[in-house]
């Protein structure tokens, strides 16, 4: 059984076509319609219509340039873990909602296990990143606990 967003098709409901333009874009998602159809093996007509279709149905959320942290004057990466003091979906939520605001805030993952959340920060140095977690998380009623590791390399996969 697959699990998948309420807003996503299944993925049995993508076609090798669909999946093949998915990986295509997921690689380089500058690649010209033409280009990108020449390597999936359709019409460019087809591969306009199907990207838009993928990109309509959810399975394409969008597109962004991939930036050097340290070219924004933010070299210093981190996965800060956060526990909340509640559980409900309320406070959930309502975390969810504001973390995505915060500044440097990359990502936001909800994960399982001991730690509810965790945030991909940038920051300008030590100090900012100490002061994001003092003065975002720690004033927080609802964090109960936070854990912060830094990110001393980041690559990216293929998939």
């Amino acid at each position: 059984m697959t699990l998948v967003s309420n807003d996503l098709r299944p993925s049995s409901a993508l076609d090798d076509t669909d999946r093949a333009i998915l990986a295509e874009l997921a690689a380089d998602g500058r690649m010209p319609n033409n280009a990108l159809a020449e390597r999936v093996g359709v019409a460019p007509s087809t591969c306009l219509a199907r990207t838009r279709a993928l990109r309509e149905s959810g399975a394409i959320r969008g597109f962004h340039a991939e930036i050097d942290p340290a070219a924004l004057g933010l070299p210093l990466q981190a996965l800060v873990s956060v526990r909340l003091s509640a559980h409900d979906r309320q406070v959930v939520d309502a975390f969810r909602a504001r973390s995505v605001r915060l500044p440097g805030v990359v990502s936001v993952f909800h994960v399982a296990g001991a730690e509810d959340y965790v945030l991909h920060v940038r920051a300008a140095s030590a100090d900012a990143l100490r002061d994001f977690v003092l003065d975002h998380l720690a004033v927080d009623p609802a964090v109960q606990h936070t854990q912060t590791s830094l990110i001393f390399e980041q690559a990216r996969g293929v998939g």
